[in-house]
């Protein structure tokens, strides 16, 4: 048993078992195509998806860097803006009050709302998917920072204090590392909601990306390279995902898990 645990908790265990179920997913759902006789215009097979991947990749693969690429730059804006905002927030105690409820009223506005006004301003293009990813991915970049600063022990403060440090030394001594858990767990959501913004965007204002691409095969009927659209946008999420968790286990060790 103890050994099972140590597998579970090891990198290749993180890395063998999600690809076996992967695998297995994909076994299961080409049975359940083939036996259940299900059309591939309603649910093409694993087989049929990978085919029309490989038939169609210079254009999968042209709209995916696109996708990848507008996703990154709003990804980076949210990260440079939500990192000031969230500091400016955690503090003052005047900007907490007057900012914070700005930030949750506007989050709540649906982003898919905003993206016509985007196209009207930008036209139709990269900007719109870049503000979409943008405003998507900062909310919660500034949250987090904002919340890791607030937790701070106001006993570690006063003893820095006690001992001479200024708020500078504070920050660099308490502050920053404290927060680095918190920053580094929202990037990891941060970036899935950028791609989701990217995608929105592209779909109704845009001539290029994953998402045109899906509505372009869908109003012809070819399912298959949808689902190829799909998987490449899941492919690439999980390789960001995966990246920022490995940073995440270098730049903040004290936070890896004892195996």
């Amino acid at each position: 048993m103890s050994q099972l645990n140590n597998f579970l908790k090891s990198k290749a265990g993180s890395v063998v078992l999600p690809l076996v179920a992967t695998i297995l997913l994909f076994i299961l759902w080409e049975l359940l195509v083939n036996i259940l006789g299900i059309k591939p215009f309603t649910l093409p097979a694993p087989s049929a998806i990978i085919a029309s991947s490989i038939s169609k990749a210079d254009v999968l693969l042209a709209n995916a860097y696109r996708t990848l690429t507008t996703t990154l730059l709003g990804f980076i804006i949210a990260v440079v803006t939500g990192v000031v905002l969230g500091f400016i927030i955690g503090y003052s105690r005047a900007a907490y009050v007057v900012l914070y409820p700005i930030l949750v009223g506007f989050n709540t506005i649906p982003k898919v709302a905003l993206v016509p006004l985007f196209a009207l301003w930008f036209g139709i293009g990269t900007i719109p998917a870049v503000l979409t990813a943008f405003l998507l991915a900062f909310f919660p970049i500034a949250v987090n920072v904002a919340l890791g600063l607030e937790t701070v022990e106001v006993e570690m403060k006063d003893v820095l204090r006690s001992l001479g440090a200024n708020q500078i030394e504070i920050f660099q001594k308490v502050g920053f590392p404290h927060t680095l858990p918190y920053l580094f767990a929202s990037l990891k959501i941060a970036i899935s909601f950028a791609f989701v913004g990217s995608v929105i965007s592209e779909t109704v204002a845009s001539n290029g990306g994953i998402g045109y691409l899906i509505v372009s095969a869908s109003s012809n009927f070819d399912i298959p390279l949808v689902f190829a659209g799909l998987l490449s946008l899941a492919v690439m999420g999980i390789f960001l995902y995966g990246f920022f968790a490995t940073m995440e286990k270098y730049a903040i060790p004290w936070e890896r898990p004892q195996i």
